[in-house]
Parts: C-alpha cells; structure tokens; sequence
C-alpha cells in the first residue's frame, strides 16, 4: 500500500488521462460533429460515434470502480494505472472492452465489463466496500440521463435525425448496462455490492460462483423469458425518463451489426 511517506510528489500522474483515453474522446466528439453536420457515410458515422461512445463509457465505469476504491484505502489501484482512464491497464480488457463491444454488435445490449481489480483487505470498511461497486453503474446511469436529457427538454430532433439517433442508441446501451450491472448475481457489480453484507458462509459461496457470473448472466440473456423480461423493464424505463424508443430503433438500425 502507498502511504503518505511513500507516495510520489508526481501523484497528479496516476490520474492524467491516458493518451488512448483522449484518443477515443476525439473519435467521439469528431463523430458526432459528423453526424450533427450529416458529412459523409451516416452508418459508417453512428458506429464510430457509439462505439466510442461505448468504450468511453466504459473506461469512465472502470475509473468510477478505481477512484472511489483509491479513496476508500486501495492505494495501489493508482500504480495500476486504473486513474490514468487507459483501458490497457484493466486486468481483463476482454471481458471490460472486447466482449461487451461484441454484445454491442451481435445484439444491442449494453452488456457490464468488469476488469479493475481490488485488494478488499485494504477497503477501510464494508460501506466504502459496497460503494466501490455500485459506483460503476452509476456512472453509466449518469451517463444515461445526460444523453437523455435533450429529449426529455423536447429537442427538436427531426433537425439532426441522425444525431439524434445515434445518441438515443447510445443512451439505450447505457441503460441496458445499467440494469444489467445492478442484477445480483456474483462476479458483476450488483452481486458484488450486497456481498460484503453477507455471512461469512454466503460470501465464501458468492466467491466460489463469482468467475462464472458473467457467463450465467450471457446465458440468462439468451433464456426467451428472462430476455423478454429484461427488455420489457428496459423498454418501461425508457418510457419513464423520456427516451424516445422511435429514436432508439432508427440508431439501431444504422448501427451496423454482426450476423452469427
């Protein structure tokens, strides 16, 4: 652990952003200037606009988990290089950056990654434990309403169609993350919130299923009826923050897809 005697007097470092990080911020900001512009290829313009939107979110998630972690006794997150916002430095870019991005080609679903590693036994106590995790998808659900919030103002959308649509696909992805990183099972962030609460006997149990959790969530996705269940809510809270599911369909639809 660093502590204040051992900690660098360059400390402002561990939290520049990484250049890749910048990188990905001027795809995004470029892209949708394209898309408000109507310059050039429009689905070519709304995959690079919400994959990096995408990879954006997810790097901002990932931080959220560190920062929070940072303050709450884990120094050596900072050494990781987890506050830099680079998503080489995760543990597991598959699961945090690969697989989701794929989930986002094959299927729209804003699927939750996970890769920024912990030492629990450094978290001064189970608040800040819990706190750790749920500030991931708290990040996305921020992230949800400040791209909702346009059209909750009654933007005038028709201006910009394809702007428009490709940030409603975007907020939707970040809504399906959301939801998806609150489900409680073990080994995604709404499993890992409740965990430290438990007994110690639940919690053995939890670390036991936890490398697995990403993979019964998938399977969980592709069951008819919990699929069914799952964009049923997503669509009811669409609704309820004022996300236009018209949108959403048309961004859908120029965001190009794999075929498996």
């Amino acid at each position: 652990m660093l502590g204040s005697e051992r900690r660098p007097s360059g400390v402002g470092a561990y939290f520049r952003p990484s250049p890749i990080f910048l990188g990905i911020t001027a795809v995004l900001v470029i892209s949708g200037w394209l898309a408000w512009r109507e310059i050039g290829d429009a689905r070519l313009i709304v995959f690079l606009f919400v994959a990096a939107g995408w990879v954006f979110s997810l790097c901002l998630h990932e931080y959220a988990h560190a920062v929070v972690a940072f303050h709450g006794g884990d120094r050596m997150v900072a050494e990781r290089g987890y506050l830099t916002l680079d998503p080489t430095k995760y543990t597991h870019p598959v699961l945090s950056f690969v697989l989701p991005l794929l989930f986002v080609l094959i299927g729209g679903i804003g699927l939750p990654g996970g890769a920024v590693w912990v030492d629990r036994h450094a978290i001064r106590s189970r608040g800040w434990d819990s706190f750790i995790s749920f500030a991931g998808p708290a990040t996305n659900l921020l992230f949800t309403f400040v791209l909702v919030t346009p059209f909750a103002l009654g933007v005038d959308s028709g201006a910009h169609p394809t702007f428009w649509a490709a940030v409603a696909f975007l907020a939707f992805l970040q809504l399906t993350a959301t939801v998806l990183n609150f489900v409680p099972i073990p080994g995604v962030d709404g499993g890992n919130l409740i965990q430290p609460w438990l007994s110690p006997q639940w919690q053995r149990g939890f670390q036991h299923v936890a490398p697995y959790g990403m993979l019964l969530l998938i399977a969980l996705l592709w069951a008819p009826r919990f699929n069914a269940l799952f964009f049923g809510f997503v669509f009811f809270l669409c609704r309820l923050i004022g996300l236009p599911l018209d949108h959403v369909w048309y961004g859908q639809q120029l965001f190009p897809h794999l075929s498996l």
